[in-house]
């Protein structure tokens, strides 16, 4: 793989951006005052670990809810460090819109790692289209529909075809997301449980992070949480979510990604803060093909989330 790929100069101005966004959440945390614990997930929006929730970023009293969120993902040493800076706006108690930068720092693979190039950006919006216990019906979970627009995603055959065909160029192509999805809290006794299901079409594999599919899939996913009384008034939420991907990347038609599997908690330390810590493991991809390894099948990740 050619050098000036590895040094291209983008690398250099996403440093600085990094710093400069995170220096910004930073600043924007310690102003915020306290409220309820918010939440958001890998790409941005409301969510568990990687896939979205019905909910969207609301607060009680407040028609406008601003969230910001840091996430961190070792995805291994050949598909390298993920980071991502969110901003989430929550409009009255049915619509967010927000947006996300990734940050990828190189794998140490010199055959594989280049596949994988710095960064790209993310735009979410959701709306509620019914809200949870509608009618006051308690059967009625919250529904939910929603996008992810991807541009400038240059990683794995992305990469591939586009340095082939403008070896000069630091632009990429573009995938997305629009998805549907159904949650609800069961108020079981002493321990509630949080059902998650819905269904996404999708030209993106994980999320962007492998690149294109080639074409529009119909993927399902879904999660099971379990939420427990933890000391001095905090919460503990412990659970798992399954995503199913998209066979193949584009342009590697012989290389298989299974779906994502996750197990994750989720800390919130009071009710009168909009502060929650995420921890978990993903299982992503390891022996795609009898001679490729990716080596991230037991990847760990974490994410912190304050709401204003």
């Amino acid at each position: 793989m050619n050098s000036r790929v590895l040094n291209a100069p983008w690398r250099q101005r996403s440093r600085l951006n990094f710093t400069l966004l995170v220096l910004c959440m930073v600043l924007a945390v310690s102003a915020a005052t306290p409220s309820y614990a918010q939440a958001l997930g890998w790409e941005g929006e409301t969510g568990v670990f990687v896939t979205p929730l019905a909910y969207t970023a609301s607060a009680e009293n407040e028609k406008v809810h601003p969230v910001v969120a840091y996430h961190f993902l070792n995805a291994g040493p050949v598909i390298g460090d993920f980071h991502e800076a969110s901003v989430e706006v929550g409009i009255g108690k049915r619509l967010e819109f927000g947006y996300t930068h990734e940050f990828h720092t190189f794998g140490d693979n010199a055959n594989l790692s280049p596949l994988w190039q710095n960064g790209f950006d993310i735009f979410n919006g959701k709306v509620m289209l019914v809200p949870e216990n509608y009618r006051k019906q308690k059967w009625v979970p919250a529904l939910s529909a929603g996008f992810l627009a991807r541009p400038n995603v240059r990683n794995v055959g992305n990469f591939t075809q586009q340095y082939g065909t403008h070896p000069q160029s630091i632009g990429g192509m573009s995938n997305g997301d629009v998805y549907v999805v159904a949650s609800k809290v069961v108020p079981t006794k002493p321990v509630p449980i949080i059902l998650n299901a819905g269904v996404r079409g999708t030209n993106a594999e994980l999320w962007g992070m492998g690149g294109n599919s080639p074409d529009w899939q119909a993927r399902a996913f879904g999660a099971l949480a379990f939420v427990f009384k933890g000391p001095a008034r905090s919460t503990i939420i412990v659970g798992s979510e399954a995503a199913q991907q998209p066979h193949h990347p584009l342009n590697f038609p012989t290389l298989n990604i299974p779906a994502t599997l996750t197990y994750c908690v989720r800390f919130i330390p009071s009710a009168k803060y909009k502060l929650n810590f995420d921890a978990g493991v993903a299982q992503i991809a390891g022996q795609v093909m009898p001679a490729v390894n990716l080596q991230a099948r037991h990847q760990v990740g974490f994410q912190v989330s304050y709401g204003f």
